[in-house]
């Protein structure tokens, strides 16, 4: 992944034209005129596992990219979001589920197709309420069992988190 091609041409600050300087050990775009250094971090993210029994809920994803292969319930948090705020939400709008945190599960790097670097925070979550329906970006949902998880999952992070459960690591799509 070459993180360089996601830098401004032109200075946000000051409209100059940007270059590359070494800062960190590091390469990073960075403005010559008034001395504004890109960062290209990656984006946060949330995810949740919800257990019912030797199930685990999974949601097929609506949209590209990876569009029809499954997921754990996940999405990028908001700008006034805390972690776990998100994973709730996450799986309000994917599940219909009402969820409430019970802990940390792990924390996975990952990429989103093509490339954008993501750091996947895992919660396990316990299942307060709500009825199981597909919404937002998910096309379905259910609670499948974690030695046979439908296939193919979608991202390399998710198919860590089920082998860690215990369940079968469903083969990689497009090595990711």
């Amino acid at each position: 992944m070459n993180a360089l091609r996601h830098a401004h041409r032109w200075c946000p600050r000051c409209a100059a034209a940007m270059s590359v300087s070494h800062e960190g050990g590091t390469e990073r775009p960075t403005c010559p005129r008034c001395g504004y250094v890109q960062y290209l971090n990656p984006s946060p993210a949330a995810a949740a596992v919800i257990r019912r029994g030797d199930e685990i809920c999974l949601v097929r994803r609506k949209f590209p990219p990876k569009q029809g292969q499954w997921t754990l319930p996940a999405g990028f948090m908001e700008y006034d979001e805390d972690p776990e705020t998100t994973v709730i939400r996450e799986v309000k709008e994917e599940t219909g589920l009402d969820v409430r945190v019970t802990g940390l599960f792990a924390a996975h790097q990952g990429i989103l197709p093509p490339d954008r670097p993501v750091v996947l925070i895992v919660y396990a979550v316990e299942r307060i309420g709500g009825s199981l329906m597909a919404g937002d970006d998910a096309a379905e949902v259910g609670f499948f069992p974690l030695a046979e998880p439908p296939g193919p999952i979608a991202f390399a992070a998710h198919r860590k988190v089920l082998a860690a459960l215990g369940g079968a690591e469903p083969e990689p799509q497009e090595g990711r």
